[in-house]
């Protein structure tokens, strides 16, 4: 069954090299939505931290009542307007929507992209291993690795023909990066590894 919500926020963030290892300290503000603080009878703003405070582990994650941090609600965490005696486990499509496209989870897989580039070994197969490897903490099969290889250059095909495109996806200026169309399809393999079940689920 699929881990805790704030479980799933923190492997996103532990295989891609993110997860501050700071401990203690007061509550911190990572990414959320426009609008979610718009509530009636206060006039307090949520103000993103910065640096290593945006990706500290979710128990650090500030909670309002009235305006509960919004992809944790959607896996499932309790809103904590009373205690409860278990978390009730669902499984709906926009679970699978926010972590393949809520900008949090795309940040994990841009510097997952990154972090397989450069310490997962010079080759396509290695790269793709680790990145395996990172997500559910065992090697691929042949087959598993056959599929993540032909995705990558069915993404790396796509991209080297919309150059703009790959920029885009790595959130980086024209010009910017050296392998661009490699690490936009090394950003989609690790948007896709981050979301296999196998990854936020356990026996």
């Amino acid at each position: 069954f699929r881990v805790e919500a704030e479980m799933v926020h923190d492997i996103a963030l532990s295989a891609s090299g993110l997860l501050s290892s700071k401990m203690y300290g007061p509550s911190v503000f990572p990414y959320q939505p426009d609008g979610i603080w718009d509530v009636p009878y206060s006039s307090e703003k949520w103000v993103q931290s910065k640096g290593e405070d945006q990706y500290r582990r979710s128990v650090y994650t500030f909670i309002r009542r009235s305006a509960p941090y919004p992809s944790l609600i959607t896996f499932d965490a309790p809103s904590r307007e009373f205690c409860p005696v278990r978390r009730v486990r669902t499984n709906t499509p926009l679970q699978a929507l926010t972590a393949l496209n809520d900008p949090f989870f795309f940040a994990a897989a841009r510097a997952m992209a990154h972090r397989m580039w450069k310490e997962g070994g010079s080759t396509e197969a290695e790269r793709a291993a680790y990145g395996f490897r990172l997500s559910v903490s065992r090697k691929p099969t042949q087959p598993e690795l056959d599929g993540i290889l032909k995705f990558y250059n069915q993404q790396l095909g796509h991209y080297q023909q919309n150059l703009t495109e790959a920029y885009q996806t790595l959130a980086a200026k024209a010009g910017s990066e050296e392998h661009a169309p490699e690490m936009a399809a090394w950003t989609m393999v690790a948007n896709v590894l981050l979301n296999m079940d196998e990854t936020i689920a356990k026996e």
